[in-house]
């Protein structure tokens, strides 16, 4: 049977024939950056040695590449790429903002401090398995899930994200690798599975997967389509990506694992990933659904405060203990998103950049206190200000940022945050927020107390601190204290992020230039 002549006409109208403007190539850049250079390591794997001379400069341009973006959208507001030349709605659209640029480039400079530490953390055998190609791959999907305009394109990116943090989780077949990697697989492919249930009905209700499309279509089923439905699938299946309670449980289970360079990775993208997805989809496409749920996304973030920072007061472990750290912060986030407001959004915006860095630097600091001092055990370790005053020096600023407290990066988002809540009335979402960090100050003082000022247990050879440890830590300590000190810049980017969420005109005139809603 012919196709209706009206479809026809609108298909051949969806065909782009001007030329894609160069600046817009940007938006796609990054991926196909971390795709040509994941495929050649692959390509590349009888040349171990070769793989991290490729791979760090690849990391390396992926910074300059998102920097350039970001740059570009600060200067020229939101930016649009179709893929195949079909225009949207029928194409794959590729649209960044400010928030997605800001997440792109951090994810990047979280990358690339990973690459440089891994140069001296992963074995022969790491690297044999794979461990370049799996970052390079890993950033492909994170890159994509930030800089993607269509909901499914989402959810593809997070199966490639997915895939490659399995490879990266089970790096040497260990017995605890494979425990914490099958407890990671099964509840992120719960996960997984729950958003391409919501991306079906996404597409059943509005018969479109683009972001923007759906952002103008939502008021007109509001009455008659299934949206309550929707937007609790969508909660659950992020808040399992992110980690949040009480579907947190697979973190902790498996984050101490792995080595603790790829402990590292995780810490600072993936979960924040989830916070990505959850505030685009529940801001941006779902507001209102968002506001009626917000009650329930608060107690949640509350929660998630309180039970991560309680979690980190009860492990010996390190690697453990930085697992709940992580959970806490999230929590922060999920507060910001449940209050919607542009303080609370811009709050949960800067908590999310300031988290992807310290938590990242925290790993590999754990990492390295373990190389001094013999082992990741509170009990065992000891006497690490003795034998580094620098490396102490490092790990106090990387604490007090931790604990939400002045002059570092993690004061100035809880400042907001709870200032944010007083101004709508919700003192009990203040008060978690500071009991949380209060929590904190007492982990990491007990950190510090037992780690660096209690003397050695045992005699300990001299380690020294090699360049591959010491640049990714110098990098993202001082990107920790700049932000502290100087946040004016990141306040102001945050702000204009959260306004962008909130009224996405900008966003969708990226996609549809011509104000031509289907």
């Amino acid at each position: 049977m012919a196709a209706p002549v009206s479809t026809i006409t609108d298909l051949s109208a969806a065909m782009v024939t001007a030329p894609v403007p160069l600046a817009n190539w940007l938006v796609i850049a990054p991926v196909a950056l971390c795709i040509t250079f994941g495929a050649a390591l692959l390509m590349m794997r009888g040349s171990l040695r070769l793989q991290a001379q490729v791979a760090i400069p690849g990391l390396a341009g992926l910074v300059l590449l998102d920097a350039a973006l970001l740059a570009k959208v600060v200067a020229d507001g939101p930016l649009t790429m179709v893929m195949g030349r079909w225009l949207p709605p029928f194409g794959i659209a590729f649209t960044v903002d400010l928030f997605g640029a800001l997440m792109a480039l951090a994810a990047a400079i979280v990358a690339l401090a990973g690459g440089l530490f891994a140069l001296k953390d992963v074995t022969e055998s790491g690297r044999r398995y794979g461990f370049f190609p799996f970052l390079l791959l890993l950033m492909a999907g994170v890159s994509g899930a930030f800089l993607t305009g269509d909901v499914f394109n989402l959810y593809v990116w997070f199966e490639v994200l997915l895939i490659s943090s399995f490879g990266m989780l089970i790096l040497g077949s260990e017995r605890g690798q494979i425990d914490g990697a099958m407890k990671y697989a099964v509840l992120n492919l719960i996960g997984t599975t729950l958003f391409l249930i919501s991306v079906g009905i996404v597409y059943a209700v509005f018969g479109t997967l683009n972001m923007a499309d759906i952002a103008g279509k939502v008021e007109s089923v509001r009455d008659t389509a299934p949206l309550m439905t929707l937007s609790a699938l969508l909660l659950l299946a992020f808040a399992m990506k992110a980690a949040a309670f009480p579907v947190n449980f697979w973190l902790p289970a498996s984050y101490h694992t792995p080595r603790i360079v790829v402990s590292a990775l995780f810490a600072g993208l993936l979960t924040k990933v989830g916070v990505y997805a959850l505030i685009r989809v529940m801001v941006m496409l779902l507001p209102i659904e968002r506001e009626q749920l917000s009650l329930l996304i608060a107690a949640v973030g509350a929660a998630t405060i309180v039970v991560g920072a309680l979690g980190a007061l009860a492990q010996d472990d390190i690697r453990k203990l930085l697992g709940y750290v992580v959970i806490s912060g999230i929590g922060n986030m999920l507060v910001g998103i449940a209050l919607g407001t542009p303080g609370g959004l811009s709050g949960a915006i800067f908590y999310a950049l300031h988290s992807m860095v310290l938590m990242t630097a925290l790993y590999l600091l754990a990492g390295q206190a373990a190389a001094l001092a013999g082992g990741f055990s509170l009990t065992a370790l000891g006497g690490l200000y003795r034998k580094s005053g620098g490396f102490a020096a490092f790990s106090f600023i990387l604490f007090v940022a931790a604990c939400g407290l002045p002059p570092f990066s993690g004061f100035w988002p809880k400042v907001i945050l709870v200032r944010a809540s007083i101004d709508v009335g919700a003192w009990w979402l203040a008060a978690a927020i500071l009991i949380g960090g209060f929590l904190l100050t007492v982990v990491f003082g007990r950190v510090f107390l037992l780690a660096y000022w209690r003397p050695a247990t045992a005699p300990q050879a001299a380690v020294s601190i090699s360049w591959q440890a010491g640049l990714p830590l110098f990098i993202l300590t001082a990107i920790v204290v700049a932000f502290g000190i100087l946040p004016e810049q990141l306040l102001d980017m945050a702000q204009a992020a959260a306004t962008g969420l909130i009224d996405p005109t900008a966003y969708l005139q990226s996609v549809f230039p011509d104000g031509g809603m289907p």
